[in-house]
This record gives C-alpha cells, structure tokens and sequence, in this order.
C-alpha cells in the first residue's frame, strides 16, 4: 500500500470518520439484535460477530467506509440449520462460508458484478430500504402515543440539528437527548435492554463443537454455499452503492476474500456469518465516513457499548434508534428513481420494479437480484435479437440476387436469420449472402447458416457466402471441421 493510499484510508479527517462510525455503531444495534431472533440465537451471537467482522475486514476489506456485520439475508438462510442442528453447526457452517468466500475471491469472482445492471441495483436499494422500514413498524405501531411522541423527537433532532451544526452528527444528538430525557423523566418506554440479552464479556475463542465428519460436511455443506453466495451478494451490491455514492472505485475480488476472512474470525469467536450492511453503510457515508477507520471505529465501538457501557446502552429507547432506522431508509431510497420509471426504457423501468417486488415480498435479497439480473439478461438478449436486419437487393438484370445482413446472430436471432429469406424467390437465379455487417456468436448462429444454405440448395439454388469477419469464419471452422459451412 503506498503512503498516499494508506493516507487517503486511513488517517484522512480521523475525528470525522470515528463520529461516522459511531453513528453506523447506534443503527447496528436494533438490526443485529433482531437478526438475531430471525436466526434464532442469542443476541450476543450477532453482536459478538459484528465486532468481529467490523474489526477484521476494516483491515482485510476492499472497500473502505463500507459496514459489514450480522445481516438478515444470512439469519434467513441459517435459521432452519439452527432449528436442526443448533449454534454449534451455525459456527461450523459460517466457517465453511468464509472459506468459500476467500477461495471465490482467490478465483477472482468479484468481476461478476459487471452481469448486475443498474436498474437491478436502483431496485436493490429501493427494496431494501422498505424492508428497513418495514423492520420498524413492529416498534412504532406497538408503543402507544408516547412511542409516537419520541419518535416525532428524535426524527425532528436528527433532521433539524444540521441545520444549525454539523459538528457532531445528529443521530448521536439524537441517541443522548432521548436517552437523558426518558431517564430524566422516568418515562415507561422500550429501552434496549428489552430487546435480548446483551454480551457481558469478550468474545472468545473456540472451534466449532461438531464431530469432524463426512456426516457434518453434508449437513453443512448446502447452508455453508448459500450463506457464501447471499453474503457476497449483498456486500458487492453495497459496495457498488458506496461506489456511486463517493466516486470511488473498490476492489470486488479482495471484498470476497476480507468478508472470507472476517466470516472464518466471526465463526471461530462465537458469531454468526455476516456480509455488508447497506443502511448503516449509507448512514456512515452520509455523515463522512469515506476511509477504513470509519469500519474500524464502528466494530470496536459496538463491543464498548455492549460489554464496557452495558449499563447506559441498556437505557437507551428504543425509539432513539428506531427513528435513526427511519431516517437511514429515506436515505437509502432512491427517490428519484420513481420519476425515472417514466424517462428510461420501459424494459429497464420494468426490472427494476420486479426486482422490488421480489424482494419486499420474499425478504429475500438474492432472490431478488437473482430473478433482476435473469431479466435484464432476457431483455437484453430480446433487444439485441431485434437489431437483426436483412435486405434483400437484386441487380437490374434480374439474375443476381444479394442479402445484405447486419446485426449479431446468436442463440435468440437465428429463427428470425432463418426466417428472413425467400427461398423461392432465388430459383434461377445468382445467390449472395453478404455478412460483412453481421457476426455470429455461437453453434446455434452456425447452424442456422447451415441451414439457410441447405434450404436454398433443396430448391436448386446455389448460394455464395461473402463477408465472414475473422472471429465469424473461426468459429464456424472449429464447428464444422467437415467443411459443409465455407465462406467462397
């Protein structure tokens, strides 16, 4: 790492990004908690490995400012395996995961990123951020009007200190003013000490407790992939955001391998597997972080607040943290997607709905990305199809007849190829087919080739073949090494 690189992500603005992070520490806390539930482990499992993941990959990740701790696409994923088999193959399987994710990462895998479009990323984010939202309304539909009241407060403090300072982020102001008020006025609400049990030591540690046999690989094995693959999933999508958010770029293959690393730490000291956390992420970058102190500072500030400051964290109202969930959903949305429904492409606009819908209504991120990316594939390859043209020219005489084709034929545009000439209307007649403006892709485009040349011929008619491009006749060579297929 070179001085100006080690500069530019670690000590640039320190105090900036500690508040940052401190910020991304508070919106963890309900998230990881609830995580946990959905996991069905104890809190202290998720809180232990959002410290543990925040501290290994500050150092082991490639993206900087990026938060990455104990996710709800992962406890979707290992719940059944915890219900079955308990915590002990829960810590087997993360760390099985994170060996996949450092092997993906050794593989270079990261690349398939470019396969994600935007509108599937725009839909990613969207979806998200409802499911934010919709993880906060269990708290603020259940509280009663005093619920309410603190909500309207600390969403007021979080949205109107700014306007007065900047100095420290308002979700923190937020946290200390809620806080000291309930206390001060002893005020009968949620704190967090309602959520679970909170850690009251340091993590440690331990090898998972399971018999090392081919009995536990196949147990294993299946959750251990999907952990992998989801947890990749939602952290290159995140970094991505924070791509576009900081104009930055990051490196997708050394984020396989740090979230790798972090999972296989994570495991070994009791937490559960994690990946990158997009809210809290786009709440650190909000308030400055840009470097890796801020991940650092939020990884070891959660383990203070939960094992050294237990006694005043246990205080803090539930409300105060809810209201920064809020407030990290709005933020997360992409309001100006919604206008752009009507300005892109309708194909386009139409993935990113469905990708919305998919995942709001499965709670199912990759899911979601999955049937996205399957989409803009299938449109993608329906648009280029389309561009297919072939003009028929015959010359004044009458006795040379030329198709003149542009475009690419591949798999989805060789019946439309096919289809394109009269096969009567060459009888007697000179045949040219000019690809000099076409390419063809694949053994479907070959023999469809194939088969326009047979077509003809049953008719009588011999056809000249002009124009293949180097890579077309190549291809068409290693297919047909009989010769049937020859460009005259």
């Amino acid at each position: 790492m070179s001085f100006q690189t080690y500069r530019r992500e670690w000590s640039a603005n320190p105090l900036r990004e500690m508040l940052a992070g401190a910020v991304a520490t508070f919106a963890l806390i309900p998230e990881v908690i609830a995580f946990s539930f959905v996991a069905g482990v104890d809190p202290q499992v998720g809180l232990f490995a959002s410290f543990i993941i925040g501290i290994v990959i500050a150092f082991t990740g490639g993206r900087p400012a990026m938060i990455s701790a104990a996710a709800g696409s992962v406890a979707l994923v290992v719940a059944p395996l915890v219900a079955s088999h308990g915590l002990a193959y829960l810590l087997a399987a993360g760390l099985l995961a994170g060996i996949f994710q450092i092997v993906f990462g050794l593989l270079r895998l990261g690349v398939l990123m470019r396969f994600v479009s935007k509108s599937v990323r725009t839909g990613f984010v969207n979806a998200l951020a409802i499911l934010i939202f919709a993880a906060q309304v269990p708290h603020i539909i259940h509280g009663g009007w005093l619920n309410y009241a603190m909500l309207a407060a600390g969403l007021a403090i979080i949205y109107l200190v700014p306007r007065i300072s900047t100095a420290v982020p308002s979700p923190l102001i937020c946290i200390l003013i809620l806080t000291l008020g309930a206390a001060a006025l002893d005020l009968p609400v949620m704190t967090v000490a309602d959520l679970g049990k909170l850690p009251d030591s340091l993590p440690g540690f331990a090898w998972p407790t399971v018999p090392l046999t081919l009995e536990t690989l196949s147990i294993i094995a299946g959750p251990a992939l999907a952990i992998a693959m989801v947890g990749l999933l939602e952290s290159m999508m995140t970094a991505s955001v924070v791509d576009d958010l900081t104009d930055t770029p990051s490196s997708k293959n050394r984020e396989c391998t740090g979230l790798g690393v972090a999972n296989v730490a994570a495991s070994l000291f009791g937490g559960i597997a994690g990946c990158g956390m997009i809210g809290q992420t786009v709440s650190n970058v909000k308030y400055g972080g840009r470097g890796r102190l801020s991940t650092l500072f939020a990884g070891a500030l959660l383990l203070i607040l939960m094992v050294a400051l237990k006694p005043w964290v246990s205080q803090v109202p539930v409300a105060a943290l809810v209201a920064i969930m809020v407030m990290v959903s709005i933020d997360t949305f992409d309001w100006s997607s919604l206008s752009a429904l009507v300005v892109h492409p309708r194909l386009s606009s139409l993935v990113m709905v469905i990708t919305v819908i998919v995942t709001v209504f499965t709670a199912n991120l990759a899911l979601g990305v999955a049937v996205g990316v399957l989409l803009s594939g299938v449109f993608f390859t329906f648009k280029v199809s389309r561009l297919l043209k072939i003009m028929a020219e015959e010359d004044e005489a009458g006795q040379r007849l030329t198709y003149r084709v542009s475009g690419q034929v591949f798999f989805a545009s060789a019946d439309l190829f096919i289809d394109a000439f009269d096969y009567h209307d060459g009888e007697g007649k000179y045949t040219v087919i000019d690809l000099t403006q076409a390419h063809f892709w694949d053994i479907t485009a070959v023999a469809a080739l194939e088969r326009v040349q047979q077509r003809f011929a049953s008719h009588g008619v011999a056809v000249e073949v002009l124009g293949l491009n180097a890579a077309s006749s190549t291809l068409i060579e290693s297919l047909e090494p009989a010769g049937r297929l020859r460009e005259v």
